[in-house]
């Protein structure tokens, strides 16, 4: 959770706009290093905090083109309709809005873990892992443009802090040695919307109409070999 708060808070802090919400993991603030406005919690009910907005993220309270950035922590891997979750933040979002969504990465010690115990209910091996391929083919055919993934947290899932100790050097080795490997993984999408371009001044038309008006003939007398000569109409 260190390190994800860590990448959250690096990732949001130079992003603007009027509406930011972070849907999952309501008791956790992941909006507190971004300076949007109107920061809004949303989660399905098992945080606890008054704060947060009861709602589920497969069905966002929230209007079309209405939000500027919006936070997926650990959501598509828990939620039953991952697609449909995906496509409520396609919707919520405005043109060049952003998402950032983080989750366990299968491909690690953490997906093995998670497959050795398949069969348990408990938290976080009940969930449906997505690797970062599969989710950004989902981003991308909601014409989401997707940024490059940061993983961490590389040692195993190991819950006796002696074992934990002794594979921290995991961590420290595992961005140069085996990248894309990390237990969780944070990444950002803008969604782009086709057929949208940006209006820009005709500098090069305005020229040429100027430079036509400069060869316009002008009334009056004009000199010609040291003579005047009177235009005729």
């Amino acid at each position: 959770m260190a390190w994800e708060a860590e990448h959250f808070d690096l990732m949001v802090a130079d992003l603007f706009g009027y509406h930011a919400v972070q849907v999952g993991l309501g008791g956790v603030d992941l909006l507190r290093n971004n300076r949007i406005p109107v920061r809004v919690r949303c989660d399905s009910g098992g945080s606890g905090d008054v704060r947060t907005l009861l709602a589920e993220p497969e069905f966002l309270p929230f209007e079309a083109n209405s939000v500027d950035l919006l936070l997926l922590p650990h959501v598509l891997e828990f939620a039953a309709l991952p697609h449909q979750v995906l496509r409520e933040v396609e919707r919520v979002l405005v043109p060049e809005g952003r998402v950032i969504v983080s989750g366990f990465n299968p491909l690690s010690l953490w997906g093995v873990r998670r497959f050795a115990q398949r069969r348990n209910k408990h938290y976080p091996w009940e969930g449906q892992y997505l690797s970062v391929r599969r989710l950004k083919d989902w981003l991308k055919l909601l014409s989401f443009d997707v940024h490059g993934a940061h993983f961490g947290c590389y040692a195993p899932p190991l819950g006796q802090d002696k074992w934990l100790a002794r594979c921290r050097f995991m961590d420290r080795i595992g961005k140069r040695w085996w990248p894309v490997c990390g237990g969780v993984y944070v990444l950002q999408a803008v969604k782009r919307v086709h057929g949208m371009r940006l209006i820009q001044p005709k500098w090069r038309t305005r020229a040429v109409r100027a430079k036509s008006l400069s060869t316009v003939a002008q009334k009056g007398p004009r000199v010609v070999n040291g003579f005047r000569k009177i235009d005729e109409q």
